[in-house]
């Protein structure tokens, strides 16, 4: 459908599933949508509701056993696309591909915000094309490459790398559920995958887990393995050759531990582009020292996704990589990075406001986060100007890099920290039910409900220490004094999450204010 409407001269706009009514009827307004496609049952349900009250005039159903409802302005996309086997429908598109420009509207993704209501960004094709021709100079991929897509094609990460796979001749295979990927990796055996951060932590919890309850032999085995990977890590990154030594002890290792462990993302991957939150350094390392090549990288959806990424071998660890070729990257006011490039956006959709707010005189774009840039051109990420969090004795605190760092434990599925104004860090952390229920197990603690569990003054305990193993290279100030646990998740339904994933910390922190509020009172 995406792709018949950009053949058509139309312009496609991406919308959560996991929109609420609100949000799908303020882009359907914004937008000016007039016809609107939909997956299942629950999506059509809650699209019939626009098509009763006349805001948009079609509705497509992609999935053939969707109850229509008996509704005369829907359709299944098999019958959509029969409805235009007719001989002027065809004159029509022969006439409108001869009036294709570079700078026409491809297409407005909406932007999730933490904050207000979301903007339209609006990318044409002159965008999209800069963008693989840039990602051209830096990956190789080609027609023999498979790539399995897990992530939302509303987001423009997604999209736009689902494009340049079609653009190089490679195949995409798309999943439903991205909870499952690691269900179905073994049997697509992708060569190439994006993927945001926190599957690799998980992944990488889940490893570090089951290695620390293996005999001793396998641990140490486990240990040799994973520091020798990290030496030849470091003697590519250094630009050096390894020695024969290293080539024997890494030759030794891949076939006693680093092939198992690839197995488990199917056996074939050459390159894993990684973006969309902070990539913890441990975490990317063990997993470049065991051969997964991570493209670590930044991006924007203002910047038609990819700004920044490593290249192979020559990266810093610490760092976000170096720019595309095409692209300047340069600091502003308080270190903002600013980017220019043939890859930023026309403006937001009906926002001239907004637009002028985020481009500089001289054509750069303002992205919001603050950061470094090294001789070597490496750009590194150190926080959301915007997401700064000023304490009451004037530390500033980056909640990003609090939230990776602690976040990355296996028993620990969410966090969001609290600091600002406050006299120190505290956090509400969701835990990891799965483990935490296994580890209940484990010391034979019994509870009568999720509750009861979290309560329990040994959980506590335990979640005590995590945290202080885990955030002791943070500064003093950065370090969470107080944590409370939740037996919910922060969901999208209920406005905790954006469609990204992001935190949205006024509506976290006004719903759980006396949970906070006791953090502060008791001390």
């Amino acid at each position: 459908a995406d792709l018949g409407i950009l053949a058509a001269r139309g312009v496609s706009v991406p919308i959560y599933p996991t929109s609420t009514l609100d949000q799908l009827r303020y882009i359907v307004k914004d937008a000016g949508i007039k016809v609107l496609f939909v997956g299942e049952q629950p999506q059509f349900d809650q699209a019939l509701q626009l098509i009763e009250s006349g805001e948009i005039r079609q509705l497509i159903a992609l999935d053939g056993n969707v109850n229509l409802r008996g509704c005369e302005q829907a359709s299944h996309f098999q019958t959509f696309l029969v409805s235009g086997n007719h001989q002027p429908s065809e004159q029509e598109l022969r006439v409108r591909e001869t009036q294709y420009r570079m700078d026409d509207l491809l297409t407005l993704i909406y932007t999730s915000g933490t904050t207000g209501e979301p903007k339209g960004v609006m990318l044409d094709f002159s965008n999209i094309a800069a963008c693989f021709e840039m990602h051209n100079s830096r990956l190789d991929l080609n027609e023999q490459d498979v790539s399995l897509c897990m992530l939302p094609l509303s987001h423009v990460f997604e999209r736009a790398w689902s494009y340049y796979v079609l653009y190089c001749g490679a195949e995409n295979v798309y999943i439903r559920d991205p909870q499952k990927v690691m269900d179905v990796i073994g049997e697509v055996q992708p060569t190439v995958m994006c993927a945001v951060p926190r599957l690799y932590e998980k992944a990488y919890a889940m490893i570090q887990a089951k290695v620390a309850q293996a005999p001793a032999l396998r641990r140490a085995l486990f240990g040799w393995a994973t520091k020798v990977g990290k030496q030849m890590v470091a003697t590519r990154q250094a630009g050096k050759s390894a020695s024969p030594l290293l080539y024997g002890q890494l030759w030794l290792a891949e076939r006693l531990v680093f092939r198992k462990l690839r197995a488990r993302f199917g056996g074939r991957t050459r390159f894993l582009p990684v973006a969309g939150a902070r990539l913890a350094d441990d975490v990317n390392l063990f997993f470049q020292a065991m051969g997964l090549n991570l493209k670590y990288g930044y991006g924007m959806t203002e910047t038609t996704a990819t700004v920044c990424c490593y290249e192979d071998s020559q990266f810093k660890l610490g760092s976000i990589g170096t720019a595309l070729n095409g692209i300047e990257v340069k600091l502003g006011e308080n270190n903002e990075l600013l980017v220019r490039s043939p890859t930023v956006m026309r403006g937001y959709y009906n926002k001239p406001d907004a637009t002028a707010e985020v481009m500089t005189e001289d054509g750069f774009l303002r992205t919001g986060d603050a950061g470094e840039l090294d001789s070597q051109g490496n750009i590194y990420f150190t926080e959301r100007l915007k997401e700064l969090m000023k304490t009451s004795n004037g530390k500033y605190v980056a909640p990003q890099l609090v939230e990776g760092t602690i976040g990355k434990d296996r028993f620990i599925e969410q966090i969001a920290i609290v600091a600002d104004a406050r006299h120190f860090v505290s956090a509400l952390i969701v835990p990891c039910f799965e483990s935490l229920e296994e580890y209940a197990r484990s010391i034979n603690l019994q509870y009568q409900c999720k509750t009861e569990l979290l309560r329990h003054s040994r959980v506590m305990e335990f979640f005590e220490a995590r945290i202080a193993d885990l955030q002791k290279e943070l500064a003093k100030f950065e370090q969470v004094k107080k944590f409370t646990l939740l037996p919910s998740a922060f969901s999208m339904e209920l406005g905790e999450l954006t469609p990204t994933m992001k935190l949205r910390r006024k509506i976290i922190e006004a719903k759980y204010q006396s949970e906070i509020e006791a953090m502060y009172n008791h001390v």
